[in-house]
């Protein structure tokens, strides 16, 4: 199978949507590969799930899934009949039998992390100063602006679902590992890499490397179609 012939699936992050990928579609555009991304409701594990597989569906043909953070969950319960790769940006992988809350505590947080909880509505928010301090602080004013407009808060049904066996049990795996994330520590994404046997590729970026430095995230995903 030629590279030409897989379309690039892009799963996005909790408090984030389709839009967070959009400097990394372009670079993919102008690499001449076709790319799609998936819009997550983020209101439970099975319906982020459904979602995406809608969207393999709909491309109707082989493809590689890229996912940022809770969506590394996601793309690991996806229908694999089309899955030729996976790639993963300061992504969360979780076990058989993990929870995303597992692996996002494995380790205390960074200083500089913002505290979560789950409001009323059992939806858990990102406060809009975080954006700047932890989820992209290489990014620059307007992005923040952006990433706190857009943000779309995740529901504690999203991320306390035992997973059951993972697909990078059974696809080759490349991970992008951001050196310097306050939110997901470097340490706890290479242990999540090296249980893969991801390829593994790492940089000195924030959690949000898609914003600020989307030239690494499109050579890692270009990396796991041509792999």
């Amino acid at each position: 199978m030629s590279a030409g012939e897989i379309t690039v699936v892009l799963a996005h992050g909790a408090w984030a949507d389709g839009s967070s990928w959009a400097r990394v579609v372009e670079g993919l555009r102008q690499a001449g590969q076709r790319a799609v991304a998936a819009q997550l409701p983020l209101t439970s594990f099975d319906e982020d799930v459904a979602a995406l597989n809608r969207v393999i569906r709909r491309v109707d043909g082989p493809v590689v899934l890229a996912a940022h953070a809770y969506a590394g969950a996601v793309i690991g319960a996806a229908s694999p009949d089309a899955v030729h790769g996976l790639a993963y940006v300061a992504a969360l992988t979780p076990d058989e039998g993990e929870t995303v809350v597992d692996v996002f505590y494995r380790a205390d947080p960074h200083p500089l992390a913002p505290k979560l909880a789950p409001d009323a509505d059992g939806l858990i928010w990102m406060p809009d100063s975080a954006f700047a301090t932890a989820f992209a602080p290489q990014a620059d004013a307007a992005d923040h602006a952006l990433l706190a407009a857009v943000q779309k808060p995740i529901a504690l049904a999203s991320i306390t679902k035992p997973m059951a066996r993972p697909l990078w049990r059974d696809r080759p795996t490349w991970y992008l590992v951001a050196e310097d994330d306050r939110m997901i520590l470097a340490d706890n994404q290479r242990f999540m890499a090296g249980r893969m046997g991801a390829t593994v590729v790492s940089h000195a970026v924030d959690h949000a490397p898609m914003v600020a430095r989307p030239d690494l995230v499109t050579q890692l995903i270009l990396d796991a179609v041509r792999g």
